[in-house]
């Protein structure tokens, strides 16, 4: 016994008990930080589960919302426009009931001029120019104008 008495106090006993009890510690210490992440773990895996479900569960329905209120939105839009078409359309029927802005329409689009007035129309150059070359393809017979296409058909393709 006093050879076991000696030995217990001896230094390297100590170190060697110190650390086995560290040992125990940190092994302890480990085990209850796995069984708390494996709890956790759990815990974050069915609350993500749960979140997920209702992610999908929500979606259709809020597609829909959002489409339905962009749906909205259009009409509305739509609906603004037609409101201010009619108001257009009001005041221009309103414009047409008077008797001066009648005559000032059909004198500016019909050409018409009061008895005793002269009426003068402008002609664009540009357009007498296309008129003629009109009446030129007209004047010949009909066969000089096929022949014609035919020639300018065959100088395009080569």
């Amino acid at each position: 016994m006093a050879v076991k008495d000696r030995d217990r106090f001896s230094t390297a006993t100590r170190i060697r008990l110190i650390g086995e009890q560290t040992a125990a510690r940190v092994y302890r210490s480990q085990t209850k930080r796995q069984a708390r992440r494996s709890r956790l773990t759990g815990r974050a895996a069915l609350l993500a589960l749960v979140v997920c479900s209702l992610i999908v569960a929500l979606a259709y329905p809020m597609r829909q919302y959002v489409s339905q209120r962009a749906e909205i939105a259009d009409l509305q839009q739509e609906q603004d426009e037609t409101r201010q078409r009619v108001e257009r359309l009001r005041d221009m029927k309103a414009r047409w009931q008077d008797d001066a802005y009648a005559e000032q329409e059909i004198r500016r689009r019909l050409h018409y001029v009061m008895p005793g007035e002269t009426g003068y129309i402008v002609i664009d150059p540009g357009t007498a120019k296309t008129a003629r070359t009109d009446l030129e393809a007209a004047d010949r017979p009909w066969y000089a104008n096929v022949w014609d296409g035919v020639d300018k058909a065959d100088a395009a393709a080569q």
